[in-house]
């Protein structure tokens, strides 16, 4: 492990030095870069937030320890490149992974960085400092970290309770800022302090977030961009009118639609677009605690109901993606493959024989054309959660299920499912490292904040464990694909599809790469510049 490491470190500080002189010298400085932004987060806290609408204007705030490379599209063990630390190792017997910081560095109040500001973040994500969290959805992606100390200012320790290979890869994320330890958790919520590129300026609920360039960044020469504004606009069709009329650089990661791009290239056919996998998945949260979805009959009827494809076809024209928990391959690397897929519950291609089954299920509930079992099927009010609950609503009527729709705006969205304050809930669930260190633990461990349903096996929590400890790939996959396979049997989160989704931009904004296998890691934004 000790080698594997250092040569993860040494591979990106050429990496590192090598980006560092690899671009042309076109570049230009200055100018405020303009996005359009989906909705209203709760706050701009990326450790209590479980959303991209945080991750997106916040990321380029931060720093985190390592980072994946910005200008790589697929995040991997070899994409990680040092950040506020320079390198880092492990002990022999893997319990330990050392960091060696950046000397000089400063928050954007002035004071200075160290290893306790390192110790402080994950004491807070720990549940282990004097102030909590408001919310901790990321808590568990920790649960193997006992602690984490300072070595003087320049040196910090992360102790672990076993080996855990992959620790690297989620300490890399979008989601896994350095926060400091001068400020507290309640002030993070409304006006965050980091040592990115940006700074934060403002945020309006409901109208805009701005940042601005940090002039004293460590990175010299970095970012480019003089600010960016996010202007929030819930509307998806006046926001893509706005950027096709030129008031927008860039649209909101993966919101446009395949049907929407071609609308876009057709009233402003400079503009650049990409589809791409997005490691995002349209899910439904089942409170299996309560009737009627406290009856594995009923959960079970539930998922032969799902039309995959029909999903897929109607909200993007068959461009998406059937899967598991797993991202599934090529954009994934742990994916159950098309063979493998099709042996598991509800995935059959087959789904007339598989919608027969449950009504053979039901029948024998008492339920029929006569008697339909009436449920509310809540979802977050914007278009990507929407509209894939009106065709879930639809399909559930094969089955004599018959479903109301009930919104809920986003503020409020986060709060209620961890409540589960729910009976069927359809949720877009977007994974921030392509790893069942973060995949199953969040998802599907016992007392996960991010559990949403709630399933708990505690025998498969053990498979969890296994995995992570597993240094050998192929041996890994086995085991990932036998948990992967029990999830979806256990009809734990129901998986409809891993969405694919398209981003649009100005042919005079440069720099930007985006992430095939997440949405959550490539906002940092400080190579981005604009040619106007």
């Amino acid at each position: 492990m000790i080698r594997h490491l250092r040569a993860t470190a040494v591979g990106a500080r050429l990496l590192a030095g090598f980006g560092a002189a690899s671009p042309a010298l076109a570049q230009k400085q200055g100018s405020i870069l303009k996005v359009y932004h989906r909705d209203s987060p709760a706050s701009m806290s990326i450790l209590e937030e479980a959303t991209i609408s945080t991750v997106f204007p916040m990321m380029g705030v931060f720093n985190n320890l390592v980072v994946y490379d910005q200008h790589v599209k697929q995040n991997s063990l070899q994409s990680i490149l040092p950040d506020l630390a320079t390198s880092w190792e492990s002990s022999e017997d893997g319990t330990q992974l050392s960091f060696k910081l950046r000397e000089g560095v400063k928050w954007h109040d002035g004071r200075p960085f160290t290893a306790k500001d390192v110790a402080c973040t994950w004491e807070l994500l720990l549940g282990k400092a004097p102030e909590k969290l408001r919310t901790n959805p990321r808590k568990i992606w920790y649960h193997n970290v006992e602690s984490v100390t300072s070595n003087g200012d320049s040196e910090a320790v992360f102790h672990l309770k076993r080996p855990q290979p992959e620790l690297i890869a989620l300490l890399a994320s979008g989601y896994s800022p350095v926060y400091p330890c001068h400020i507290s958790p309640r002030d993070m919520r409304t006006h965050p302090v980091g040592t990115g590129p940006f700074k934060f300026s403002e945020f309006k609920p409901n109208e805009r977030i701005t940042v601005t360039r940090n002039a004293d960044y460590w990175k010299t020469g970095r970012p480019y961009l003089d600010g960016i504004e996010y202007t929030i606009i819930p509307n998806r069709s006046t926001a893509l009118l706005a950027f096709e009329a030129g008031k927008f650089d860039l649209t909101f990661p993966d919101e446009v639609t395949i049907p929407l791009m071609k609308e876009v290239k057709s009233q402003a056919p400079e503009a650049i677009c990409e589809v791409r996998p997005t490691n995002v998945s349209t899910n439904v949260l089942v409170d299996r605690d309560k009737p009627p979805f406290d009856n594995p009959d009923i959960r079970r009827a539930l998922a032969l109901a799902i039309d995959h494809k029909s999903f897929i076809d109607i909200l993007a024209e068959g461009q998406g993606d059937i899967g598991g928990a797993m991202l599934p391959p090529p954009a994934g690397v742990l994916g159950m493959p098309p063979e493998v897929l099709q042996t598991v519950v509800g995935y059959s291609v087959d789904v007339e024989k598989n919608r027969g089954e449950a009504r053979t299920i039901m029948g024998k509930l008492g339920y029929g054309p006569e008697k339909r079992l009436n449920i509310k099927v809540s979802t977050r009010n914007i278009a990507t959660y929407r509209d894939p609950a009106v065709i879930l609503i639809d399909q559930l009527k094969e089955i004599y299920i018959d479903g109301e729709l009930d919104t809920i705006e986003t503020a409020n969205w986060f709060s209620k499912i961890a409540r589960k304050d729910y009976q069927l809930g359809l949720n877009v669930t977007g994974s921030a490292v392509d790893d069942p260190d973060q995949q199953f633990y969040e998802n599907y461990a016992c007392g996960s904040e991010r559990n949403y349903t709630g399933y708990c096996n505690p025998e498969l929590q053990q498979l969890f464990d296994r995995q992570s400890l597993e240094a050998d790939q192929q041996k890994r996959k086995a085991l990932v694909w036998e948990i992967d396979k029990k999830l979806q049997e256990d009809v734990a989160r129901p998986i409809i599809s891993h969405n694919r989704g398209g981003t649009c931009w100005q042919p005079q904004l440069k720099g930007l790469t985006l992430m095939v296998n997440s949405i959550f890691n490539g906002n940092r934004f400080e190579d981005l510049w604009l040619d106007r």
